[in-house]
């Protein structure tokens, strides 16, 4: 099956998607955005239930007090230009920190736990140093402030400013909506990797580097680059209309596991108009609308999770390169539930190829060839 479409490699009980309701746990994704904080849903993915409040406060607090960098990690990202790539950086450095972990070869589920939230607390504070090291900023100092979420941390170690709360929450809506989803790409590339019963870190780097790649990772910020070019809601019309007639991609419309509409492009909608409502800037929301209008008579395409979440990033003030590593900060959450889980019951993943080359070859010695 050309690119293992449709094809069962695992068992999980970690997410489902079934006649287009996608789930974490049994829970759909409409009451985890609407009811679940993102430490909420990262317990829940991890353990396979919902904390209790001593539960909820003490992974909170562990998440940020977690969410120090070894000196070496910002001496490491000094190192790159500034126009370098954002997730190559980002991979480089996840890989560094396992030379300051003591548990990293240790696959004990007490091990893995730890390594677990210091994976993702590292992560948050590895991906705002990128952008303030290329940009000539200081590191904000995590022990200095005091921060109640890691989307709020995230913004606070961004910025160097404590963030609004409309901000934070949107943040927050936005890593439970991208925290999971099945067997895609990067998580079975994580689960690959650990499968050899390599480390927690390579499997995290593996699925880093797969997410970078544009058919996974990278369409959110394709989107706002859509946006951009397109310029006014004037231009629309004429801009959808000429990517038509040439056969042109349109990014973030479609899905390839849902074929009546992506669940979670409501929700990021929604966020958008509400941030745009905030920033008394309806802009790039009324070309999004406009644009959703024009491909779903066209085409009868309806957004997928990247096209609404372009507008949301700009209007909380996330850098359009940096898209993708929010995108991963999220997915951190699933791929770590997916290593854990792979841990749990391991065997190595080696899938079989069907050959389709040249059979009975004839051999010619040198001379004759």
């Amino acid at each position: 099956m050309s690119g293992l479409a449709d094809i069962i490699a695992c068992e999980s009980s970690i997410c489902s998607i079934e006649n287009g309701v996608l789930c974490y746990r049994g829970f759909s994704i409409d009451k985890l955005a609407e009811n679940a904080s993102f430490e909420e849903v990262i317990y829940l993915l991890w353990h396979g239930r919902l904390p209790n409040k001593i539960q909820l406060d003490t992974l909170r607090t562990n998440l940020i007090e977690n969410a120090v960098l070894p000196e070496k990690i910002y001496n490491l990202l000094s190192l790159y230009a500034p126009w370098g790539n954002c997730m190559a950086k980002l991979r480089t450095a996840v890989s560094f920190l396992t030379h300051f972990d003591d548990n990293v070869m240790d696959p004990s589920p007490d091990a893995d736990s730890l390594k677990a939230i210091r994976i993702i607390s590292k992560f948050t504070a590895i991906i705002a140093a990128i952008d303030r090291i290329r940009n000539s900023l200081e590191p904000v100092d995590v022990t200095t402030i005091q921060p109640t979420s890691l989307a709020e941390l995230f913004l606070w170690l961004l910025t160097g400013e404590k963030p609004s709360e409309i901000a934070t929450k949107a943040l927050d809506k936005c890593l439970i909506l991208h925290a999971e989803h099945e067997l895609n790409a990067s998580t079975f590339a994580a689960r690959v990797t650990v499968s050899t019963m390599s480390d927690m870190y390579s499997g995290i780097v593996s699925a880093i580097g797969t997410l970078k790649g544009p058919l996974h990772g990278n369409a959110n910020e394709q989107v706002a680059n859509m946006l951009e070019a397109i310029g006014d809601v004037d231009q629309v019309e004429a801009y959808i209309t000429e990517k038509i007639n040439n056969k042109g991609r349109i990014m973030g419309f479609g899905h390839r596991v849902y074929k009546h509409g992506d669940p979670r492009a409501k929700h990021l909608q929604k966020l958008a108009h509400e941030l745009a409502e905030w920033q008394q800037n309806t802009h790039w929301y009324d070309i999004s609308i406009k644009i959703a209008e024009i491909v779903k008579e066209r085409k009868g395409l309806l957004p997928n999770v990247d096209f609404f979440s372009a507008s949301v990033y700009t209007y909380i003030g996330i850098p359009r390169d940096m898209f993708t590593l929010v995108f991963a900060l999220s997915r951190s959450s699933g791929w770590i539930a997916h290593i854990l889980e792979q841990h749990a019951n391991n065997k190595l993943i080696r899938p079989r190829a069907h050959y389709i080359g040249k059979r009975n070859a004839v051999w010619l010695p040198l001379e004759d060839r």
